[in-house]
């Protein structure tokens, strides 16, 4: 197994309406495992991956409307993620940082005492180079501001704006795709105007914290693909009342305190990827015959197969299927009498593409028959 796994990336996530799934129940949380991610549409939040008593792992679900958070437990029906990356047991990667000299960063962004924190633990010896640096963070906050993804919650991002631009700096928070998600603020005494533009939520200030550092962000794998978005953070306070998305550059988040940092040096990567194929594709009896297999590593919502007959793509069917498993096949008969002579018979799983699916493995999507009607 690589050291992380990547069920679509940033990247997928941010350029629109995402149907690849990956169900909690086939996420191992057995050890120390790290990750992150978002919930389904209709669900709505962020996923934090937290240790447990047992010395195993947890995902945690963080609630878009007003900040709060579940615990997921397999089968209870609200674990398909379209964003996931996670770990296998990383415990035997865990690489404690020295925290004296961090100590001095109070304030400071955190990505920027992380990145301090890598380089020190590189120069004495204590941390390997690696593309990807896994975290765990135990820290304690002055003020934080975070962000829990929801469609239902774009509408935030003007409102967002003006806040940000009553700070000195706020054209960088500005800038972040994440102005269009659900602000909260958390601050040791509420705001003085309470009617806000974000809202405020207590004075829970230590925060349980697991993501990732990434070395090349451009990728967009696991942070928001500009080079200066190295850090991707989730995590809940420690009284398990609040959770999601870090915002660490925004103006108004300030570090108080780092009570504990672990890295975690990543060196192999897997992407999971779907791939839908047409199968067995026959005409016997004034039908057509055909099978649609989802052969990827991840489930498929909402996806299009089109029947063209001859080429008259003006007279095509079109089949929706709402959701297929990973491994799942689905077999379909199709009335269409065809007069005598030769005809052309066409089957195209995914013809808009809007499927994420490596181009390599679009071949398959398609499946052409000809026949002779005598």
């Amino acid at each position: 197994m690589a050291d992380l796994t990547i069920a679509n990336t940033v990247s997928d996530l941010i350029q629109g309406d995402v149907r690849e799934h990956l169900p909690l129940e086939r996420i191992p949380l057995q050890g120390d495992v790290l990750g992150l991610g978002t919930t389904s549409s209709l669900e709505n939040g962020e996923l934090t991956f937290l240790r447990n008593a047992s010395g195993n792992s947890d995902i945690w679900r963080c609630i878009a409307h007003n900040g709060s958070i579940i615990r997921l437990q397999p089968g209870d029906g609200s674990g398909h993620f379209p964003y996931v990356c996670f770990t296998g047991d990383v415990t035997a990667l865990r690489r404690p940082v020295e925290l004296g000299p961090l100590q001095q960063m109070k304030h400071r962004p955190i990505q920027e005492v992380i990145s301090t924190a890598i380089k020190q633990e590189r120069q004495r010896g204590a941390l390997e180079e690696a593309p990807i640096y896994g975290i765990r963070l135990l820290a304690h906050w002055d003020e934080l501001v975070i962000t829990v993804a929801s469609k239902l919650c774009m509408g935030q991002q003007r409102r967002n704006q003006g806040f940000s631009s009553e700070s000195d700096d706020g054209s960088q928070a500005e800038m972040s795709i994440y102005d269009r998600l659900q602000h909260y603020r958390l601050a040791p005494l509420p705001p003085e105007q309470p009617d806000g533009p974000i809202r405020y939520l207590g004075k829970s200030m230590q925060w349980d914290c697991c993501g990732f550092f990434d070395r090349e962000p451009e990728r967009g794998l696991v942070t928001v693909p500009k080079a200066s978005d190295h850090l991707h953070l989730h995590g809940c306070s420690t009284d398990l009342a609040y959770g999601g998305h870090v915002l660490h550059d925004h103006p108004n988040t300030r570090l108080g305190s780092i009570e504990q940092l672990v890295l975690y040096p990543l060196q192999t990567i897997e992407s999971l990827c779907s791939d839908l194929a047409i199968n067995q594709l026959s005409y016997a009896e004034g039908q057509i015959h055909f099978s649609v297999t989802n052969a990827g590593a991840l489930d498929v919502s909402d996806v299009g197969v089109a029947v063209v007959v001859n080429d008259r793509f003006s007279d095509h069917r079109y089949l929706q299927i709402p959701w297929m498993d990973a491994g799942a096949s689905e077999s379909y008969s199709l009335p269409w009498p065809l007069p005598p002579g030769q005809h052309s018979i066409a089957v195209v799983a995914d013809p808009h593409e809007l499927v994420i699916e490596p181009q390599s493995r679009r071949q398959n999507n398609r499946m052409d028959l000809t026949v002779t009607i005598p």
